[in-house]
């Protein structure tokens, strides 16, 4: 991986506008923005730390820690709100022991609220990689877990 992420550097180093391209491909080669390599990119960008660090930090697209096997998203949005998402953060929160933006310890799941995922009809909503589960409840909730663990 060490390797790839010098050929990218490589790639890069120096040409203008580099900066997103280079902060996106490193993510996608680890999984988020390790510490060590955002230097090494403001070094390939020819710009300090803190500048590379205000940029990712503006996108929410950046992440700066590992992230779990499978993310779950559970939808905030005005339908799930409305049809009681609060009961499933609760039960999200008792079954897996975080919160949001948090990974658990074993490293399987990373749970993250969003504003909505644009399954309205299927309220209260969430997503497991790329699976949507609707019309949770309690129930369905840890039945749709027990399917990844």
């Amino acid at each position: 991986m060490k390797e790839k992420f010098k050929l990218l550097l490589d790639e890069w180093r120096g040409q203008k506008g580099s900066l997103i391209p280079l902060l996106q491909q490193t993510q996608e080669l680890f999984g988020y923005l390790p510490q060590e390599a955002m230097q090494q990119i403001a070094a390939a960008a020819g710009q300090s730390p803190a500048q590379v660090y205000g940029v990712a930090t503006f996108y929410a697209q950046f992440r700066f820690e590992p992230t779990g096997k499978h993310t779950i998203k559970i939808c905030h949005g005005t339908a799930c709100h409305v049809v009681g998402v609060e009961l499933l953060d609760t039960t999200l929160q008792n079954e897996l022991g975080i919160g949001p933006g948090q990974t658990t310890a074993d490293g399987l799941f990373t749970l993250e609220q969003v504003a909505c995922l644009g399954c309205c009809s299927l309220a209260p909503v969430m997503m497991i990689d790329d699976e949507v589960y609707g019309r949770l409840t309690g129930d369905k909730l840890k039945k749709a877990l027990r399917k990844y663990k």
